[in-house]
């Protein structure tokens, strides 16, 4: 039997007053301590689905953590491969790789660490200054995913104007 897993709904205040004041404020322009607006492709219906993220970057590369788990964002993004951040009028696309719960404990330390006043109460007591034992026991509950640029789509090589017969 597979493992259940881990998913912490948003309760009413952050889901119509605190993610709504972030991207609204993205949406702006306005990066609330990395905040971004993620947009993936519903892994049923296509459409794009948008989500506030925080965009942790540690030495030049950047990661997407779930901190409330195995959410929609993180299931349609295992699914699409790739997404876009927003911010104000920019758009990036990105293509992610999902990163090993071996791999985590550094990247769980930081994001902790910058963001555990908004995030700390999902990651069960576990905090920036837990153990890297502790940080692994609860990284399966977490996804991250590394992400970076998309390489622009192909342009199609130009075609040489018909020779006259």
């Amino acid at each position: 039997m597979a493992e259940p897993v881990r998913y912490q709904q948003p309760g009413w205040f952050t889901r119509n007053v605190f993610n709504r004041a972030v991207a609204g404020l993205t949406r702006l322009g306005v990066s609330v301590l990395g905040s971004r607006i993620l947009e993936v492709r519903g892994r049923s219906s296509g459409e794009w689905r948008r989500n506030p993220v925080n965009l942790l970057v540690i030495d030049g590369t950047r990661y997407l953590v779930a901190p409330r788990g195995h959410t929609q964002w993180v299931r349609n993004l295992r699914v699409g491969g790739g997404g876009r951040l927003l911010l104000g009028r920019r758009v990036e696309p990105f293509g992610a790789t999902e990163v090993a719960d071996d791999d985590k404990p550094p990247i769980l330390r930081a994001y902790l660490k910058r963001w555990k006043v908004e995030v700390g109460v999902f990651f069960g007591g576990v905090g920036p200054d837990s153990s890297d034992e502790e940080l692994r026991r609860i990284a399966p509950d977490h996804p991250v995913f590394r992400i970076a640029p998309a390489a622009p789509p192909a342009t199609p090589p130009a075609t040489p104007p018909a020779q006259p017969s």
